[in-house]
């Protein structure tokens, strides 16, 4: 290998090796960029009704600040305390499960759990989940300093984004061959569509989940219905993991009153997940991008891994703008474009 092409191999570990480092402004920027998206559309409608440009990106802004402050204000002053109350009560609805268990395993033949799991096994897994959830959720709370930085910096970046995104998009087009700047730029339109209908279909799945969780769960009378409602909320933007995750809190809290509300709780959240991912998801979704769930479900797990809750919580626009971009790059503008001369050898034809 030439003195070049270790040149451009040095250059291209070092830059891994810097984007890993900043890893967490990528993804703030992200978190920016797909903001802005929204805002964008919002500031389109409002000057399509006779509102300029700066006005109508003064109350696009407006909207997002106070949908963020009134969020902020409910979930560190009106909820915190009931979140401390939650992390204390899960333990014992977990050892509850555990004395249920052992009850059920003594009344029935030993067979059919040989090959099971051991209880104690089973207990400390829902513990790690648990404790792994909750102190992330906790950190990305708790940390007023950092979260108060995150948020600033994710508005000014909005903002500026917001204001003249032009000059972006033009930087990311120009990185391509003049051939096929104009290609580049009809699949960055691709991407925002695919970000708009990601956006539209979790903010009304987001919204279906946590309020018929509310109701639900006030109804059957289990304690803390509103943190509990907002965890599914909050879960639900992370596809398949989410429903699991937040079904967990509620049913070990019914389990510390009977094992019938557990069950009920249980049917609950599946009620729930069924209406809301055959009726109201695919009513808003139809033009979203399709991701195969096995795929998706690996590369969620890597995303959290990796980097985080809030990996985990961007890992699905993510793969959708990596996918519009796999489809139209490497499969409509090449592997379909593909011929194979009479030799046998690709690309011999004339």
């Amino acid at each position: 290998m030439g003195l070049g092409k270790w040149i451009g191999f040095f250059a291209l570990v070092a830059s891994l090796y810097i984007l890993w480092k900043i890893r967490t402004i990528v993804l703030l920027f992200f978190t920016a960029v797909i903001l802005a998206i929204a805002l964008n559309r919002l500031v389109r409608r409002l000057q399509q009704s006779g509102a300029k440009r700066g006005v109508a990106i003064t109350l696009a802004v407006a909207i997002l600040l106070t949908a963020s402050a009134v969020l902020l204000t409910l979930i560190v002053t009106r909820l915190s305390d009931q979140f401390q109350e939650l992390f204390q009560l899960v333990p014992l609805g977990i050892e509850q499960l555990r004395v249920g268990i052992n009850w059920l395993q003594a009344r029935l033949p030993g067979q059919i759990f040989d090959n099971l799991p051991s209880i104690d096994d089973l207990t400390q897994e829902i513990k790690t989940v648990f404790r792994w959830t909750s102190s992330h959720i906790y950190l990305l709370f708790s940390n007023y300093l950092s979260l108060i930085i995150n948020t600033l910096l994710i508005t000014v970046l909005t903002i500026m984004l917001l204001v003249n995104p032009m000059p972006y998009r033009h930087a990311i087009i120009s990185l391509f061959p003049a051939f096929y700047r104009q290609r580049a730029d009809e699949i960055l339109s691709k991407c925002e569509e695919g970000l708009m209908g990601w956006l539209a279909g979790v903010a009304l799945s987001m919204s279906f989940i946590g309020i018929t969780s509310i109701i639900g769960l006030f109804v059957l009378q289990v304690p803390l219905p509103f943190v509990n409602g907002l965890v599914a909320f909050i879960l639900a933007l992370i596809p398949y993991m989410g429903a699991i995750l937040s079904v967990i809190p509620p049913l070990l809290l019914a389990l510390l009153d009977s094992p019938s509300k557990a069950g009920a709780v249980l049917l609950l959240y599946f009620l729930i997940q069924q209406i809301e991912g055959n009726l109201v998801t695919p009513i808003i979704m139809e033009k979203q991008v399709s991701l195969l769930p096995a795929y998706t479900l690996a590369l969620l797990t890597a995303f959290g891994f990796f980097f985080g809750f809030l990996g985990l919580f961007l890992a699905l626009p993510i793969l959708i703008v990596i996918q519009i971009w796999v489809k139209e790059v490497l499969i409509k503008d090449i592997l379909d474009r593909w011929e194979t001369a009479p030799s046998g050898k690709p690309g011999d034809n004339p």
